[in-house]
């Protein structure tokens, strides 16, 4: 059964300043996983619902592994979004892919550690799939919607999330390109895994700023550049969103994501823990009644 859309935007590195949505309007949204990075800033662009929150905080206070993923994931769910784009920094380990570019995403390495990885738990045990970690519906649109504002995006890629906050050494950026990594970036993974558990399609729009460490040659990653390129960008990646809205179907077509938690959870009825169970009255309400 069709329906409408409400996109979800995490907004990383760069868009500080939001998506300049019409008749915005800013509010806190509390999450039983504790505190999201801020509020939330709902509001429409082509006459789509959009609502936006900034990954790091107002400004850029929450480092990469300090962000509470699960809150902010748990907060766009209770604003009723469904699906949401990711938009973030990453580094590049490729040659083709280059400062300036975007990649939209379809796979992820998952290097970070101390991190909570997901929704569920002892007293409430799910095992869901993430094979296919990204929506390709939604990755196409986004896509498309960065040619449409002007932009060069590579269509795929493989994102090896890192748990920071420095920069990679040349020897662990030139493994990550032995590994099949494309990119690099701090803040995809847990982001993604969650979205899946949510059941909301999730695609990620990565704006390249520079090359790590891997070459031989060639300056090597600094803050400052990395800065730099983010701000040229921003204005493009504004302009990428408000084309996305203008792309995205009259009507949302079902996605089999929106049905992810179907037969994954493991937990009998009667063994369950029912404060868990609470605090996901969002994330799996639709099967948990």
């Amino acid at each position: 059964m069709s329906g409408t859309w409400h996109i979800g935007v995490i907004g990383g590195s760069g868009l500080y300043d939001g998506l300049g949505l019409d008749d915005a309007q800013q509010i806190p949204v509390n999450s039983p996983f504790g505190e999201a990075s801020g509020p939330v800033t709902i509001g429409t662009l082509a006459g789509v619902r959009f609502t936006f929150i900034a990954r790091h905080g107002e400004g850029h206070r929450l480092s990469p592994g300090g962000i509470n993923y699960r809150a902010n994931i748990d907060v766009l769910k209770r604003c009723g979004v469904t699906d949401i784009l990711a938009v973030s920094a990453i580094g590049s380990l490729r040659e083709d892919m280059a400062p300036g570019q975007f990649v939209a995403a379809d796979q992820f390495i998952d290097q970070t550690q101390r991190r909570e990885r997901s929704f569920f738990g002892n007293g409430l045990v799910a095992h869901v799939g993430i094979a296919d970690p990204t929506c390709p519906r939604l990755s196409a649109l986004a896509a498309d919607a960065v040619e449409g504002a002007g932009g060069t995006v590579h269509r795929g890629g493989c994102y090896v999330a890192v748990e920071g906050p420095q920069f990679a050494p040349r020897a662990e950026s030139r493994m990550h390109r032995a590994w099949g990594g494309d990119i690099i970036g701090m803040t995809a993974m847990p982001e993604a895994r969650l979205a899946r558990e949510a059941e909301l399609p999730y695609a990620l729009l990565g704006m390249v700023t520079d090359y790590d460490s891997w070459r031989e040659s060639g300056a090597t990653v600094q803050a400052q550049d990395v800065l730099g390129v983010m701000r040229q960008n921003a204005a493009l990646a504004r302009a990428t969103v408000r084309r996305l809205a203008e792309l995205l179907p009259p009507e949302r077509e079902p996605s089999p994501i929106d049905t992810a938690l179907d037969g994954t959870i493991f937990t009998a009825p009667e063994q369950r823990d029912r404060l868990l169970a609470l605090r996901l009255d969002a994330v799996a309400r639709r099967i948990l009644g």
